[in-house]
């Protein structure tokens, strides 16, 4: 049975397309390059941002990282706060957390971001620890799940127990490449359809109440 719940942030606990969309065009205006359309802009929302820029936009490393680091200009003090809570998800948290489940935080967006963000929105009571990448570069997703594993002191033996929630092939294939099970959830749509399953999620929900039924049955 799962025993230690381990959270995405982006599209999972928190609907944050706004504050992400305006960062993202907000750097595009500070570098002197057009925006890509809404469709394009959506999906930087759950990969690190580096690897976003790479791949939808065409950026060069260097870049990227500077278009980071414009997103960041904007995000820190305004955009991680144009969010809000994913539906029933802080209520789901404390509830699981009430039943005995140790839950954490395990997102590649910047830790010191994570942090305020789950504060605000009621996460941060019901997480045993807030991971995420380091101030400098975007780590893959595998590196925050082994990082949350170490922060929780879990070992191989306790992988059948851990299950990763997200709702972008990114974090399935992360929580694969760790060895550990992965369930998808589809709260505002923004990994393409069949992302998630074909990707190897153990199961895709739509709701916090097809979540909690998924988790307390399994």
């Amino acid at each position: 049975m799962y025993r230690t719940i381990f959270f995405d942030l982006d599209g999972t606990l928190t609907d944050s397309k706004e504050g992400i969309l305006n960062c993202l065009r907000y750097a595009f205006e500070r570098m002197g390059k057009p925006a890509p359309p809404e469709s394009t802009l959506i999906k930087f929302i759950g990969p690190p941002l580096q690897d976003s820029f790479m791949r939808f936009c065409g950026f060069t490393e260097e870049q990227a990282i500077q278009g980071i680091e414009m997103f960041r200009e904007r995000y820190a003090p305004i955009g991680k706060f144009e969010n809000a809570a994913a539906p029933g998800m802080a209520e789901l948290c404390a509830r699981l957390k009430e039943r005995g489940y140790v839950l954490a935080l395990a997102s590649s967006k910047p830790e010191e971001m994570c942090v305020p963000i789950c504060e605000k929105f009621g996460f941060a009571p019901s997480m045993e620890t807030i991971t995420g990448s380091p101030p400098v570069g975007d780590w893959e997703k595998a590196d925050v799940i082994w990082e949350t594993m170490r922060r929780l002191g879990l070992t191989e033996a306790d992988k059948p127990s851990i299950l990763m929630v997200g709702d972008r092939k990114f974090d399935v294939l992360g929580a694969r490449e760790c060895g550990i099970d992965c369930v998808g959830v589809e709260f505002f749509d923004y990994a393409a359809p069949g992302e998630l399953a074909e990707a190897g999620a153990v199961a895709v929900v739509r709701t916090a109440e097809e979540l909690e039924q998924f988790i307390l049955s399994h």
